[in-house]
């Protein structure tokens, strides 16, 4: 049913994996599509508690398809740059509790993708990177607010603005991750999560989850971020931009 990802379920615990190793999970159009589609699917099953979100390969994800960037001016050009945002949205929205299973690089894209999960996990050897202002465009997806509920607003300001990397440590010491894990644990450790919450009934589960989203939907306002999309065109017109974004992936083609 799906090009770019996977689902596995075992009981009421479900695996959604992207599912493009060898190109380290990339965000295309696609990919964001099917995760909304999945999402749904998912929720169509009412046995389920737990959905642990994971890339294939040894990465989580390298964020958005840069080959795939809407061209602004052709049809369908907003709708493209709104499909990251949907699929955020999507995933926030599935009934069980989520977990981020993370390895590798988890950047731009896929760190608001494990944003969107209600827990995170992930290995020591973890990196993140929010490259978006380097290549010219602002962190859409709703990622802005995400990342403030999750590690407040100067972090979000320092680690957007400046585009460095940090490690699982720091992501922990944040506040953005529940706990790390030795890299041949990582699983082991997601596996007791989710079966810790598995053992718990459904019904206060389920309404802990959405009484916690709606307490921090009101102090986020993650609906605002429906103009991200124009934010993110904006950025791919704009020529300083441009030449930075050409920069960027230029030096990115000679690591």
């Amino acid at each position: 049913m799906y090009q770019s990802l996977e689902i596995e379920r075992q009981g009421s615990i479900a695996r959604l994996w992207l599912n493009r190793p060898e190109k380290l999970n990339p965000l295309s159009l696609l990919t964001l599509q099917e995760l909304v589609a999945a999402a749904a699917e998912l929720n169509e099953d009412s046995s389920l508690k737990v959905v642990i979100v994971g890339g294939r390969g040894r990465c989580f994800s390298a964020g958005a398809d840069l080959g795939g960037f809407p061209r602004p001016g052709e049809a369908g050009a907003r709708d493209a740059a709104d499909a990251g945002r949907r699929m955020a949205d999507a995933l926030e929205g599935i009934n069980a509790v989520t977990i981020a299973r993370i390895q590798g690089w988890c950047v731009g894209g896929g760190l608001v993708l494990a944003a969107a999960c209600d827990l995170r996990v992930a290995s020591l050897d973890a990196r993140f990177s929010i490259p978006e202002i380097d290549l010219g465009i602002p962190l859409a997806w709703g990622g802005i607010p995400r990342l403030v509920r999750e590690i407040g607003p100067a972090l979000t300001k320092e680690l957007v603005m400046t585009c460095r990397p940090f490690d699982a440590a720091e992501a922990r010491s944040a506040g953005f991750l529940n706990s790390t894990a030795e890299p041949g644990e990582l699983d082991k450790t997601v596996d007791d999560l989710a079966a810790a919450i598995d053992s718990r009934p459904a019904f206060p589960l389920r309404a802990t989850k959405r009484h916690v989203d709606a307490v921090t939907a009101n102090q986020i306002g993650l609906a605002r971020s429906w103009s991200d999309a124009d934010s993110l065109l904006a950025g791919l017109m704009d020529p300083e931009c441009q030449a930075a974004r050409e920069r960027y992936i230029e030096e990115r083609q000679k690591t």
